[in-house]
């Protein structure tokens, strides 16, 4: 009994002692001594680590970047941030939603334009893995669509809504993205590549919930099934073939509806991985797109060969655009 005891009185001491620096620093920086302040941190981040104080260390310095966020110290609480990743990356921190929320936190306050948001994010994806798939952890990639969307930054949301599993919250901010910036002849495009790029990444469930949110909520579309426009109604009986799993359906389908799939060329390359997936169709064996587009699909369809540096490029690259 003595032994738990003596643990609970040091956690308790250690508590104290972590209050009373983190009193001291806020002190600094309500005084103005930013650039003391900072150092200070950086210098305690070094001695828990040291010590192998990891929680200590991630508590101290996410307070601080917070509190540097909120006197504007942008650059000071970028590094701290950093910080915070790197204790995640040394220690054996389990993945859980209060980090996530933590990190998306740090990620909403930095400056949208800063280099620091960049990596800050990728690195983030990166230890969010955690066995959730290489392109990062779908909750993280949800928080940081969300945030991106009440930045009306609708492509990056776009982005990090396609590796989450939330098919309502994509719907609804690609509504906005439509109707805000899209013109009224492409209201079936936007939600039309969403699908596919979801089904590209074996997410048939987002897929229809995309679609169904989508095709409900927007303004411009009468209620369907069936619908005004052909390529809606291309991409209803698509989720239900895929559904079925019947070649022959999916072959009909995508030869009827060839002048509507011609409106963008990435539609058919889409549909060959769909087939690939869904169908039991066998890989080209000379894809017909190369370089850059080449790239562009194999980082969006997750493919399970890439290497590191493939995988660091992909994270730090610019979403598909819708048009």
């Amino acid at each position: 009994m003595a032994e738990p005891e003596s643990l609970r009185c040091s956690s308790v001491r250690n508590r104290g002692g972590v209050q009373r620096v983190e009193g001291k620093l806020r002190a600094s920086v309500e005084k103005g001594d930013y650039y003391e302040a900072h150092q200070m941190y950086r210098t305690l981040f070094f001695r828990y680590m040291s010590q192998g104080k990891h929680a200590e260390a991630r508590q101290l310095m996410y307070n601080g970047a917070l509190l540097f966020f909120s006197y504007n110290q942008q650059n000071s609480a970028a590094d701290l941030s950093m910080l915070v990743l790197e204790v995640l990356e040394k220690s054996d921190t389990k993945v859980e939603d209060e980090i996530l929320e933590n990190l998306a936190k740090l990620f909403s306050l930095m400056d949208p334009n800063s280099p620091e948001r960049v990596a800050f994010v990728s690195r983030a994806l990166k230890w969010s893995t955690g066995g959730s798939g290489k392109l990062g952890h779908p909750k993280l990639h949800q928080l940081l669509a969300v945030i991106l969307w009440k930045e009306q930054n609708y492509s990056e949301s776009r982005y990090h809504f396609l590796h989450s599993s939330d098919g309502e919250g994509c719907a609804q901010m690609l509504v906005e993205y439509s109707s805000s910036r899209g013109y009224r002849s492409e209201v079936d495009m936007f939600v039309a590549q969403a699908v596919l790029q979801f089904l590209c990444l074996k997410n048939k469930n987002s897929a229809s919930v995309v679609f169904s949110t989508y095709t409900e909520k927007h303004p411009s579309i009468e209620k369907g099934p069936p619908f005004v426009q052909p390529l809606l109604n291309f991409i209803w009986f698509l989720l239900l073939a895929v559904d079925g799993g019947k070649l022959t359906v999916f072959t009909v389908l995508c030869e009827q509806y060839q002048p509507s799939l011609k409106r963008d060329p990435m539609y058919n390359e889409y549909l060959d991985r769909i087939g690939q997936l869904f169908f039991g169709v066998p890989p080209k064996q000379s894809p017909s797109y190369g370089g850059l587009l080449g790239n562009l699909l194999n980082s969006l369809m997750g493919s399970g060969e890439e290497d590191d540096g493939a995988e660091e490029a992909h994270e730090d690259s610019s979403p598909i655009e819708l048009d």
